[in-house]
């Protein structure tokens, strides 16, 4: 009687994860496929151009932290660029590096995503800006993500990226700099990162840019919100 019930239990583990396997998996095609779905309406109407910034919200485990400290719905955010007639996010996860639109936005929560564009962008971001941006991006590949928000560029984190890429080729700063002690640092989910971080020495006035405060900039204007 014992060996039937491990039996059937080991059974029932069995189908069940394959059943959620199988279902992930679909779940995962589904949102790709919404998320090519999208690339293609932005493309028909002409709404992708290298230099666009695009943000999302990240299911990432620091996410909600950010969301809750930026008082932001979005806490992920990169730079559009277009290579070879395909279009990719260039940002800064985990090492910095180039990722194809439809992965990128089919990574985020709901496969939602805003873009925004500099403002008298055809103007500014002319071919030989582009290629600059492109050339100071590479300087940043491969680096290591920065988990504690140092300003500086032996590891980088998201907006900081975008930052450094758009005042160093353009000189434009996109998005105001703060302290880090300017955030809300009262809620337990952000006290727990920060925890885990920095233990019981928080640097409250190292220099940060975040994805909300870029998102903000008076110099951009939104192209795409879904």
């Amino acid at each position: 009687m014992k060996k039937l019930i491990i039996i059937f239990i080991s059974l029932t583990f069995l189908i069940w994860s394959g059943f959620y396997a199988k279902r992930k998996l679909y779940d995962s095609k589904h949102r790709l496929e919404i998320a090519r779905t999208e690339i293609q309406d932005l493309k028909e109407d002409n709404e992708l151009k290298d230099g666009d910034i695009i943000f999302q919200t990240s299911l990432s485990l620091q996410s909600k932290a950010i969301q809750l400290a930026t008082d932001s719905k979005y806490s992920h955010c990169g730079i559009i660029f277009k290579n070879k007639g395909k279009y990719y996010v260039y940002e800064a996860i985990q090492p910095v590096k180039q990722t194809p639109l439809d992965k990128w936005i089919e990574r985020g929560k709901d496969g939602k995503f805003v873009t925004k564009r500099l403002i008298n962008g055809d103007r500014i971001l002319t071919a030989d800006k582009i290629e600059k941006m492109k050339q100071i991006g590479q300087e940043f590949k491969g680096k290591n993500y920065d988990s504690t928000f140092e300003w500086s560029d032996e590891k980088i984190y998201c907006s900081e990226l975008i930052w450094k890429i758009y005042k160093r080729s353009t000189g434009l700063e996109i998005g105001e700099l703060q302290k880090l002690r300017e955030f809300d640092l009262t809620d337990s989910e952000v006290k727990k990162m920060m925890k885990k971080r920095y233990g019981d020495i928080i640097p409250l006035d190292e220099t940060v840019i975040s994805p909300a405060s870029i998102f903000k900039s008076e110099l951009l204007e939104t192209v795409k919100s879904n």
